[in-house]
């Protein structure tokens, strides 16, 4: 005990106060024990904004928060390429949580961007590593500065929102390494993250949270990583394995039905009460550091300030995708017709548990008249939820045929990037093409504002000129798309994913989402742009794409082994904002790689006709590759081309370095890997994938032969061996095929996410341990065919938990 921090507390503590310490006090709150001076810390949602529930932490749910600011999502943020920004915006992130009490704020969300359709994208910055890893770490700091602490999420491998609380994660290690884990190794060094959020999934055939090769070998030893590792809300599985591997904090509550597991495990010798005592410590270390923010009166913020800096945030996130004819910005004596119902009821941020209640909402119709830009006036045009009515097209190109150009706000609604479930395709809902469609028949000047968290299909994109997109740019984002629209501002966004023709043409097309019972990661490490550069697939727009009001010219590109230099000149007629993008290829073919892989980048702004000199430094990532042989990050020594651009794709500059490597072993010399040497990864048969693994592969389908357990998600019923519970099912996918065929999206999506996906631990989990575990071992065994057996369990006394002890 004597390397903990707070051993003089802990050596007071009977072990049943240990125990309570390691699950929350309620569904937002941590335990507090007031005769050891341990208070409780309060922890909100708060990605893009502060989400603490105006109803009592004691209610779950994802119930309407206290008024706060709704920054920009992530998948927004990301297109900035401004660190310095985004820390800026974490810090007011920070100030907010501290304003309200919150000790914790649950973000930022880093997981990679594997497929479009994951429906949780626009929570989460990039396909690439770097990029996100940065960012992050930039939020980090900005929040901490405040005294909180951020908690960075989910780790990891979470890409799939479908069945993720029972899903098995199958990938190889290296691209675990060099894809997967790498934006949160940035977090936790760079960013020094106070807590952690361990994800849903299994991850190769264990739980996140018990699993010890990330848990242990990765985050505590070779990351030396200190801090509090918090569940996933109900992400806890078997909670004596989650103590072992170091996974401190239980969220929510389980009304101390796993208090007595920890206890049993101490008293039977499975769990060492020393371990116990280390996850104590680090529960303790964050409680007592966050709580002091709750020691002085709270301050209000400025909200007229904070909503500034998420106006400047969404302007710097703006990407202009395509200006034929130069037909934006839009001049002055231009008259202007409004389509879309995105443009009255804005279409701003996600939805699920990062759903904030903004403390303003811009409306881009009353945003017009400051704007400049001249309105004759608007029209819905289609409506939210997909269905065709004639009469709204008919009144739009009535519009449309008076004026000399179109602003058409399209995007994807409210219910179809939702946490919890993902898209089906990557379409915009066809009764907008048909819109759009039907106004190009009529005015051939269409400027499209697009809204939405992730990448979507444009076979639409030949009927417009101008196309921008605003993702979903926060409560001040209709203001800002007016400011780029109207010329006020440069815009300067780039993408931080790629945009492909169709889906069909994506890595994952053939192996997103998962079956029934695992997802496996067959592409390895070549998702995004590292897929389409190697395997030379034409994309819509690639990573890194954005246009400008003015042009910039590369030049004198010097390389050492320090870093780059090169410089960018202005050579158009307005300011702007340039983002210089350094990419690495290595010349070697011994170890297959990605044809490039991006390792700097710095957005600089530029005077016209003004030349800067740019700087980017190489690090410890610029040049390394995880050797699965010796299980450690090495250096090929290769030629390696260095390749400023400003895109993957718009290289404008290359010259080459020599690097000297750290390790002469050849990796894979025993392995057959030829889609992985080519790149060519969509159709990666089973054994080729199973020597990368370096094991065979599982069944991705449910065991029906066996019983159902805690961990088998309701939507296996299908499969119960007991009649009542099959038959319940079957009535219960009645309700919801009727819901989804008579449009009852909302409902529907509910049923889907709350009991059709969640598995049978979540019934106790999630409600407090309201449903205690023996109600659950009842339902189970009932689905199991023992009925009366089953009843019998649920009717026994409860077992002992938190109060008793």
């Amino acid at each position: 005990m004597s390397n903990l921090k707070y051993q003089h507390i802990i050596k007071k503590m009977t072990l049943e106060q240990k125990a309570s310490l390691m699950s929350g006090k309620d569904f937002w709150q941590t335990q507090d024990i007031l005769s050891l001076g341990i208070p409780s810390i309060f922890l909100a949602d708060g990605p893009h904004g502060i989400r603490k529930q105006a109803v009592s932490s004691s209610q779950m749910g994802f119930n309407q928060g206290i008024p706060a600011t709704c920054f920009p999502t992530e998948a927004t943020v990301a297109n900035s390429w401004n660190i310095e920004l985004s820390e800026a915006v974490g810090s007011y992130l920070g100030k907010e949580a501290v304003s309200q009490n919150v000790h914790v704020l649950l973000g930022p969300g880093i997981n990679m961007k594997r497929s479009p359709l994951c429906g949780r994208n626009f929570e989460y910055f990039s396909e690439d590593p770097y990029l996100a890893g940065k960012l992050a770490a930039s939020y980090i700091r900005g929040v901490q500065t405040h005294g909180i602490s951020a908690c960075v999420k989910h780790y990891c491998a979470k890409n799939q929102e479908e069945r993720s609380m029972s899903l098995n994660t199958i990938v190889d290690e290296r691209a675990l390494r060099e894809i997967y884990l790498t934006a949160f190794e940035i977090a936790v060094k760079e960013g020094k993250t106070k807590a952690i959020m361990s994800s849903y999934n299994k991850l190769n055939g264990e739980y996140t949270n018990e699993n010890l090769h990330i848990m242990v070998n990765i985050l505590r030893d070779e990351w030396e990583y200190d801090g509090c590792v918090i569940t996933d809300w109900g992400g806890s599985s078997d909670r004596v394995k989650g103590i072992k591997a170091g996974n401190e904090l239980e969220m929510p509550s389980s009304g101390g039905e796993t208090d007595r597991q920890i206890i049993d495990a101490i008293k039977s010798n499975e769990l060492a009460e020393e371990q116990l005592d280390e996850c104590v410590d680090r529960v303790l270390d964050l409680v007592l550091k966050t709580s002091q923010i709750g020691k002085t009166p709270s301050m209000p913020f400025d909200v007229a300030k904070h909503h500034r800096i998420s106006q400047k945030m969404a302007e710097e996130s703006i990407v202009l995708l395509k200006n034929k004819d130069d037909i934006l910005p839009i001049k002055y004596n231009k008259k202007v017709a409004v389509i879309g119902d995105f443009a009255k009821e804005a279409r701003y941020q996600g939805s699920g548990s990062s759903q904030v209640n903004p403390t303003i909402l811009e409306n881009t119709l009353e945003c017009f008249a400051e704007s400049g830009i001249t309105s004759i006036g608007y029209a819905q045009g289609f409506l939210r939820n997909g269905k065709t009515q004639k009469k709204l097209v008919k009144t739009a190109c009535e519009l449309a045929q008076k004026a000399d150009v179109v602003l058409l706000y399209l995007g994807l609604d409210e219910l179809s990037e939702v946490q919890g479930l993902d898209r089906k395709d990557m379409r915009l809902p066809s009764n907008q093409i048909e819109l759009l469609n039907t106004l190009y028949k009529v005015n051939e000047n269409i400027v499209v504002c697009l809204s939405s968290g992730s990448a979507i299909e444009m076979p639409w994109i030949i009927k417009v000129k101008g196309l921008l997109h605003g993702y979903l740019s926060g409560q001040a984002g209709a203001r800002a798309l007016l400011r780029i629209i109207s010329g006020d501002v440069n815009p300067s966004g780039k993408l931080a994913e790629t945009y492909p023709y169709r889906y069909e043409d994506t890595p994952t097309y053939n192996h997103f989402p998962g079956k029934e019972a695992s997802v496996e990661y067959r592409e390895s490490v070549y998702i995004g742009y590292r897929y389409y550069d190697t395997a030379n697939v034409n994309v819509l727009f690639p990573f890194g794409f954005g246009l400008s009001y003015t042009s910039y010219e590369y030049s004198d590109l010097k390389v050492n082994s320090e870093g780059v230099t090169f410089k960018i000149t202005n050579t158009g007629s307005v300011p702007g904002m340039e983002i210089a993008q350094l990419y690495i290829h290595c010349q070697s073919k011994a170890i297959f790689r990605p044809y490039k892989e991006l390792k700097g980048f710095k957005k600089v702004f530029i005077n016209p006709g003004e030349t800067k000199e740019i700087t980017i430094s190489f690090d410890d990532k610029s040049f390394r590759y995880f050797d699965i042989e010796n299980n450690s990050w090495e250096v090929e020594e290769s030629s390696y081309d260095i390749l400023i651009g400003s895109s993957s794709q718009d290289i404008k500059l290359t010259d080459s370095l020599f690097i000297t490597g750290t390790s002469k072993q050849q990796t894979y010399t025993n392995h057959s890997l030829k889609h992985y040497q080519s790149g060519q990864i969509q159709n990666v048969p089973s054994h080729e994938f199973e020597q990368l693994l370096g094991y065979p592969l599982p069944s991705p389908l449910w065991d029906r032969n066996r019983p159902l357990d805690y961990n088998d998600s309701i939507a296996q019923c299908i499969y119960a061996k007991g009649l009542v519970i099959r038959i319940s099912f079957r009535f219960f996918q009645l309700i919801m095929w009727l819901l989804e065929r008579t449009g009852q999206r909302k409902a529907y999506n509910f049923l889907k996410v709350s009991v059709y996906n969640m598995p049978f631990r979540a019934l106790s989990l999630l409600t407090g341990g309201k449903i205690s575990f023996q109600t659950v071992d009842g339902i189970l065994l009932i689905a199991n065919g023992h009925f009366f057996k089953g009843i019998g369990t649920i009717l026994k006394k409860k077992q002992k938990g938190r109060n008793d002890v």
